[in-house]
């Protein structure tokens, strides 16, 4: 560790955890997508450095920015202005927001493009009953004036679907914000394989949607359950394969 606080280098090795565990995942876009992490008591948050795939991500090389996705650190990366635009907006206006993740995965990106968006009849996606926002498609993320209408979408949800585009979440801890991203990204998984029968899906009651969600929510306290469970084992399989992502 060189340069950092002790706290912001747990942060640092905490997300580049994140991204080695999206690269093992398959959920890797190239250079592209973005995690991010508010930096405790600053007006700044970490993000990964423009040009680097997801393995290549460690702790010493996260780029820190502040809400306008301006470097506060020298740093031999930059910013992807695509990244830092949603990403800032979330940081700076929802209070518990610390972490947000976004993804193109193939299953979230193709049922962001399905008119009918995500079913509420699979098991996962009864975990998520009223906690899913959707945001209309308005072209690559550059433009100022998207923000507004892109924070009016999410509301007080935890999760958005940007529509013919792929899948956001934001939550209080890394492992939280993991967790639930993993939850919608399953139930794209599981929707789209039931579809691919022609059969029709077996509808989910309002009352065991409910009871599924109230039972996932006592799961999402920060530091127990089984999103840090799930998180740390994850880490430990990174580890195991490349450690280099805590240096």
């Amino acid at each position: 560790m060189t340069g950092f606080s002790e706290d912001e280098w747990a942060l640092r090795r905490e997300l580049a955890a994140a991204y080695r565990i999206l690269h093992l995942l398959g959920w890797g876009e190239m250079i592209f997508n973005h995690l991010s992490l508010r930096v405790p008591g600053e007006q700044a948050y970490l993000m990964n450095p423009f040009g680097l795939m997801y393995d290549e991500i460690t702790a010493s090389n996260l780029i820190k920015v502040d809400l306008d996705g301006n470097l506060v650190e020298p740093s031999a990366y930059r910013p992807n202005p695509a990244g830092f635009l949603f990403h800032g907006a979330i940081h700076r206006t929802v209070p518990d927001a610390h972490c947000v993740m976004h993804t193109h995965t193939t299953a979230g990106s193709a049922v962001a493009c399905l008119d009918s968006g995500l079913s509420p009849d699979t098991f996962y996606a009864a975990q998520l009953h009223e906690a899913v926002a959707y945001h209309e498609f308005e072209g690559i993320t550059v433009n100022d004036g998207e923000v507004p209408r892109m924070l009016a979408a999410l509301g007080d949800k935890r999760l958005l679907i940007l529509r013919n585009h792929g899948l956001l979440a934001h939550g209080r801890t890394v492992a939280e914000t993991f967790y639930s991203l993993w939850v919608l990204n399953r139930a794209c998984e599981i929707q789209l394989a039931a579809q691919a029968t022609g059969g029709r899906l077996r509808k989910v009651s309002e009352a065991a949607a409910i009871s599924s969600t109230r039972t996932a929510d006592e799961f999402l306290e920060p530091g127990i359950g089984p999103e840090r469970l799930m998180f740390d084992a994850l880490v430990r399989r990174a580890r195991r394969i490349d450690p280099t992502f805590e240096s």
